[in-house]
């Protein structure tokens, strides 16, 4: 019924026709070739995807943390039974594919594709299951399929008040699918991402939840698991899976390294699942019994006593268990939720220089890389459910091309930062929707005062805010923040920045006052330069040096006689 997929150069095409491939064609992620090896997907000839070490740009950072054991040390044995594919999950030969669906099960709701690939018989089946609820998992006949089996799971939908329930809901789609293929004696499993745009699921969250909960069910049950392929349609899901699947699944020490500083704080617990302080039970380790309560407790049994005695004489060596040590708790969650409350009243009712400077309210105890990693992931899904189209058009922030050295560039235009005709919190959602894909790794800031100085500007305390929304991996990987034409007024902000909110990002400025000293580290033709900036440049610098091509607007230097 089936044929074998067309190859072209060793590797699996789409001639046209739905095609059958085995996992033999694709390489496992434990394949040291696969780093350099390209790998297509049926639909897809055309542009290959090749395995890069997605960690090779951090070579020259810090590349572990001293002292640090990792949460996901390398195991081969498990990289083995890993694969990433690009293409539909139903084209590949194992033992059962995943399905994300809805609650009914129904061929409108369900992965694009699946039910025309499967036949008529599987909807009639899916329609006698009576529906499934969010995080289960069910399973049917494969029919037309290469695979056995097909199991559907639906996925939940993302709300960022809820975050927390939707990241465990998703992590159990994954696990209860692994376990219904172990409970039917299955050993191979193809699934793409469980969640749908129409959920609005963040894509990189969900890659997190999804890899680490494949990890930590292989970890308990690879013996019985041989293969776990994750399949992506997109070439935006295929380069985060790329970049997170060494985080979880290190191909050698250095890998591992890395890892230790690259993953979030939060990695859940032994299966995955998002660890919440509040619902942790806290109970300290049993004490240890001196050497004569164990003899007093063993010479006793050789007594004859009672029952009553016998009744009294456990509760004695229990009460002996009871001590304060065993009893106490950890620093309970409210407790310490009133430390940090009382912390920040503190601070709003003591001397505050910043605020007395005119600079904003700084007060407030700063946040921990978990609580960090959690406001960004919520500003970040939000970001990506508005239309923030008149923010964009006011030309505040956009992306250049990149820096003399290939670093991605971001510009920033003071004079059209109009703060009395400008939504400070939708521009925030819109700063991290557009810095998102740059602060993945190295990257630099253009920022033109020209103009500016006369225009309102948002305290330190936004600032603060604004740093702690985008996190710790923007403060990380930004180079330098380049500043054209700055005022004695901004120099003594952004020394206040330095003193006040982030001394780490705010000390890579590097000041500018004229637009060739900029071109030097960012070409001419790499920048998008508003008209008036020429203009200002003209102004300040007298026109000394330069000339300025009036159709290109280009700047050279003025040849000396």
């Amino acid at each position: 019924m089936y044929r074998s997929v067309a190859t072209r150069g060793g590797m699996p095409t789409d001639s046209g026709e739905s095609g059958v491939v085995t996992l033999d064609q694709v390489p496992s992620w434990n394949d040291t070739d696969q780093r350099s090896s390209f790998l297509y997907g049926p639909g897809d000839s055309s542009s290959p995807l090749y395995f890069s070490d997605p960690l090779t740009f951090s070579s020259g950072l810090n590349s572990g943390i001293d002292g640090m054991v990792s949460r996901f040390p390398v195991d081969h044995d498990i990289n083995g039974r890993i694969y990433l594919w690009r293409g539909n999950p139903w084209n590949l030969e194992v033992d059962a594919v995943v399905n994300s669906t809805n609650e009914s099960l129904d061929e409108a709701h369900s992965s694009p594709g699946l039910h025309t690939a499967a036949g008529p018989g599987l909807a009639e089946e899916c329609s006698a299951l009576g529906g499934c609820r969010t995080g289960m998992a069910k399973m049917t006949n494969a029919y037309d399929l290469p695979a056995r089996k097909i199991i559907h799971t639906v996925g939940p939908k993302y709300a960022v008040k809820y975050h927390t329930a939707a990241e465990n809901a998703l992590s159990h789609c994954y696990r209860s699918c692994l376990e219904l293929l172990i409970e039917n004696g299955l050993q191979s499993i193809a699934m793409g991402c469980i969640y749908t745009e129409a959920k609005g699921y963040p894509r990189e969250p969900a890659a997190h939840v999804a890899i680490r909960t494949v990890r930590r069910f292989l970890e308990k049950q690879k013996d019985k698991i041989t293969a776990v392929v994750f399949c992506t349609s997109n070439s935006s899901d295929t380069e985060i899976y790329k970049r997170l699947l060494p985080l979880y699944f290190p191909r050698d020490k250095h890998e591992e390294e890395v890892a230790i500083s690259k993953l979030p704080a939060d990695v859940g617990d032994e299966n995955g699942e998002t660890v919440i302080d509040e619902r942790k039970i806290r109970i300290k380790p049993l004490p240890v019994l001196s050497s004569t309560t164990t003899n007093a407790s063993t010479t006793s049994v050789d007594i004859p006593i009672n029952d009553s005695d016998s009744t009294l004489r456990r509760s004695f060596h229990v009460d002996a268990y009871l001590d304060p040590a065993f009893m106490s708790l950890m620093k309970d969650p409210d407790q310490r939720r009133k430390e940090q409350w009382e912390k920040a009243a503190q601070a709003q009712n003591g001397f505050d220089f910043a605020k007395l400077l005119g600079f904003g309210d700084l007060g407030g105890p700063p946040l921990s890389a978990a609580e960090e990693y959690s406001l960004h992931s919520r500003y970040f899904a939000k970001a990506n459910s508005l239309n923030l189209s008149e923010i964009a058009e006011m030309k505040i922030v956009y992306r250049g091309g990149v820096d003399s050295e290939g670093r991605p560039v971001m510009v920033v235009v003071g004079a059209h930062f109009l703060l009395r005709c400008l939504d400070l919190e939708r521009f925030v959602l819109y700063v991290v929707k557009e810095f998102e894909p740059l602060i993945q790794k190295p990257y630099s800031i253009v920022y033109f005062h020209s103009a500016a100085s006369l225009q309102m500007r948002p305290d330190l305390g936004w600032m603060k805010k604004l740093q702690q929304v985008l996190g710790r991996k923007h403060r990380r990987n930004l180079h330098a923040i380049y500043v054209l034409h700055p005022t004695l007024g901004l120099r003594a902000t952004i020394f206040a920045l330095q003193i006040f909110v982030d001394g780490e990002a705010w000390q890579k400025v590097v000041y500018m006052d004229r637009l060739l000293q900029l071109f030097k580290y960012v070409p001419r033709e790499q920048l998008t330069i508003p008209d008036f900036v020429f203009q200002h440049d003209l102004e300040v610098n007298g026109g000394k040096g330069v000339i300025v091509d009036p159709r290109t607007k280009y700047i050279y230097q003025r040849p000396s006689a």
